[in-house]
């Protein structure tokens, strides 16, 4: 059977990107579609905005320590409209390399949303129906509000990016990393930060330790962060700053349903009842699988929503794939680009290709940062005998002017193999630092050969080659 197209791509994020250009690099007729922009989740509401927003919270703390320093500075105002208009100009920027990287690689595009209505078949929103010998749905993932009255009040990740003015005030709901990245942003940025979480300590699957210290530091920043904490009730705050229904019982508080995110007053488990200009709610993030038309081809999706696939990305439908967040195995923007390039070898160039999610490095933009690869702690010794070699201090860069800033390195090591099973940094640049870990951490190097390595000195990361003692073994 002849079909319009050799692939037909539906979503415009990273994954569904590379897998768009490097299929029509083999000479595959390859069209793409994207109901919003160019670019997806990281690019246009993610990782890119989150990382500059980053780099703008650090600068009123460095002009601090340029002061301890002997430099006379002084960082001023943060002038939150200048920098959006800025964010949004690069967005932009981006979005047309996209496009271009699109075109040039002779990908048709289609700016319209896409539903899979048969094997072989998809029918765009703008009524055109395109047939094709392949399907990849790469659709990502978005972020989910609680079920609850007025939820609506609280803003989404989606959102921050787009704010008229920073709020005074913000409560933010969530202990994972997004939670715990744009509390350190807004709190640097100058924001009163509150946070709740309801688990007993924040960034649950990462290591205990790390965290701990992660937790440690934010208080120390000065954000109020509250675990064990939920929201038992909301209401709209009135526009003079009181509240609605104060006295009220919370039957009636819960009634005033709202429409749109605003001033927010939360009574919390905790027994405290506050008013916040802004709510943000970080509380998780669900698979854009519904409504494409795949339940009714038999494509199976789990209770999490996400496309069931086997190793090499393929659904139970055989000409239909999918790939990255979609599939909620690793949310990660790098490992979507692996999935895409795989599918492409898969497909395309006759190269079964499975993606290896093994020892995945990873980064946490709080702040300080959490850079971490392989297996925590707590994994660890549940799988075999280890041993752990950590280290906690002052660094020179803060101790020189008694900053008690502190950082963490920390090493999982097999009995057994000697193999450094995972590392885990908390210092600033330790999503860089983690990076070049990662590729030993990867080869399953030792122990032995991280001590053969001559540190460089004076720097913190020689810590993860002077360690010679266990701290403990399990």
């Amino acid at each position: 059977m002849t079909y319009d197209v050799d692939l037909f791509v539906i979503g415009g994020g990273s994954g569904g990107v590379r897998a768009a250009r490097t299929s029509a690099e083999t000479g595959a007729r390859v069209a793409l579609a994207e109901e919003s922009r160019m670019g997806g989740t990281c690019v246009i509401r993610g990782c890119v905005p989150k990382k500059l927003m980053v780099f703008a919270s650090e600068f009123r703390e460095l002009s601090g320590l340029a002061r301890d320093y002997g430099w006379s500075a002084d960082a001023g105002d943060f002038d939150w409209s200048a920098f959006r208009t800025r964010l949004h100009s690069e967005l932009d920027r981006l979005e047309g390399i996209y496009r271009g990287l699109l075109e040039r690689s002779g990908v048709t595009m289609h700016d319209a949303r896409a539903r899979v209505t048969g094997p072989n078949e998809v029918t765009l929103d703008t009524g055109e129906v395109i047939t094709a010998g392949h399907i990849l749905v790469a659709t990502g993932g978005h972020p989910v509000r609680p079920d609850m009255p007025n939820a609506a009040l609280g803003m989404v990740s989606d959102d921050i990016f787009n704010l008229d003015t920073l709020p005074e005030s913000i409560l933010i709901v969530g202990g994972g990393y997004i939670a715990c990245e744009f509390a350190c942003i807004l709190n640097g940025l100058g924001v009163k930060v509150t946070q709740f979480y309801r688990g007993a300590q924040i960034l649950r699957g990462f290591d205990e330790e790390a965290r701990g210290l992660i937790a440690e530091m934010m208080r120390e920043q000065g954000i109020d962060l509250h675990v064990g904490t939920n929201i038992v009730d909301m209401w709209p705050a009135d526009a003079d700053g009181g509240t609605t229904a104060m006295g009220a019982p919370a039957a009636k508080r819960s009634a005033d349903i709202a429409t749109e995110p605003g001033p927010v007053v939360v009574k919390a488990t905790n027994g405290t009842e506050q008013r916040f200009d802004r709510l943000f709610f970080a509380t998780g993030r669900a698979p854009n699988s519904r409504n494409l038309g795949l339940e009714d081809l038999g494509v199976e999706i789990n209770r999490r929503g996400a496309i069931e696939v086997d190793a090499f990305s393929k659904t139970a439908v055989p000409s239909i794939y999918a790939i990255g967040d979609v599939t909620d195995r690793i949310q990660l923007t790098p490992v979507a680009i692996r999935e895409g390039v795989a599918f492409t070898e898969t497909v395309f160039k006759d190269n079964p290709t499975a993606v290896d999610h093994e020892n995945v490095p990873s980064a946490v933009f709080t702040q300080p940062e959490l850079g971490t690869v392989g297996l925590s702690e707590e994994a660890a010794r549940e799988q075999e005998e280890i041993e752990v070699y950590c280290t906690s201090f002052r660094p020179m860069r803060t101790a020189f002017v008694g900053n008690p800033h502190r950082v963490l390195f920390k090493l999982i090591v097999s009995k057994a193999t000697r193999k450094v099973l995972g590392c885990h940094i908390v210092a600033d640049a330790a999503g860089e630092l983690i990076q070049m870990v990662g590729i030993a951490v990867k080869a399953g190097l030792t122990k032995e050969d991280f001590d053969r390595t001559v540190a460089v000195h004076p720097t913190m990361s020689e810590e993860l080659v002077t360690m010679r003692e266990p701290v403990r073994t399990a």
